[in-house]
């Protein structure tokens, strides 16, 4: 039995966590989750939060929270474009570093990126050196489409309370639509907002042509940072060549699943389900909240509303 089937197997029935049934609640509102990571304006020290301390506005109209809350466990999938060029095994030693470095209730799990779909090389397990021995070196291989490849992960993670977060390691190069506009990249963003899942993108160029094309380059790189941006995450992007280093960008991911909180609001359903704009923020001294630009409500017909 396949790697691959192992995690498709046990999926089945599996529900979004942002779109999964709630409890009713008083005047047709409904709970909807999200989770918000709190950086510094200034300096390293990150403000802690409490109860209290978040706001939720859905244009000019506050919502009213009814949790926050933090360490609600982990479960991360480093996603490697398998179109990165060869250079990427002098990273692995800081991928596998960085891996070591999670706390041991984080589960994580590795795919290659190929083709439109994740060959899940190992599903999500706390046992850090199975995960960081599963890494290998690129098969390079033409046709690549992160984009595509991100919502079939998306699209096959099995439900669970647990945070879900990627780090992408890729070009961004999309062989199927290049340009402005990607339908394919608007596809991927809808399931990871859809399923509450946070993105980081790390650029990695890739072997061939289009390496050395810069227009597409611009709109690849383009196309990362609006993924990152919109799911709530971060791109690291340092020009047109490989860095020299990931530890500096796995740091900061690092940093950011350490300082991050699940928010519980109210909204009213409308009668279909949809992606509604909701804006995070906080009074706390020193405090900015990032979290993704919508989030996922059920309809009211789903809800029984």
């Amino acid at each position: 039995m396949s790697r691959l089937f192992l995690i498709a197997s046990f999926v089945i029935g599996a529900t979004p966590l942002l779109a999964r049934d709630e409890p009713k609640t008083a005047a047709g509102l409904t709970p909807v989750q999200a989770i918000v990571t709190v950086e510094a304006r200034q300096g390293k020290d990150v403000p802690a939060l409490k109860p209290g301390d978040v706001m939720v506005q859905e244009r000019h109209q506050r919502l009213q929270v009814t949790d926050l809350a933090g360490d609600s466990g982990l479960e991360l999938f480093l996603l490697v474009d398998d179109a990165s060029d060869t250079s990427l095994g002098s990273q692995l030693g800081d991928l596998r570093h960085f891996i070591d470095t999670q706390p041991a209730s984080t589960a994580i799990g590795i795919g290659y990126m190929s083709h439109g779909s994740v060959d899940i090389v190992q599903n999500l397990t706390t046992d850090h050196a199975a995960a960081a021995h599963a890494l290998r070196i690129p098969f390079w291989s033409a046709g690549a489409n992160p984009y595509l490849s991100l919502s079939d992960l998306a699209k096959r993670w099995p439900s669970s309370s647990a945070r879900r977060e990627v780090v992408m390691v890729t070009s961004g190069e999309d062989s199927l639509a290049a340009g402005l506009v990607d339908p394919y990249l608007t596809a991927a963003i809808e399931d990871a907002q859809r399923n509450g899942i946070i993105v980081y993108a790390i650029y990695m160029p890739t072997l061939g042509h289009a390496a050395h094309s810069l227009w597409r380059l611009t709109w690849a790189q383009s196309h990362l940072e609006q993924l990152a941006e919109e799911t709530g995450g971060e791109s690291y992007i340092l020009g047109p060549e490989a860095p020299v280093s990931f530890e500096p960008y796995l740091e900061s991911i690092a940093k950011r699943l350490a300082h991050q909180y699940r928010v519980t609001f109210l909204i009213k359903p409308e009668r279909k389900p949809e992606f509604r704009e909701v804006k995070f923020t906080t009074e706390v001294p020193n405090a900015e909240l990032v979290a993704a630009k919508n989030v996922y409500v059920a309809g009211s017909r789903e809800l029984g509303k």
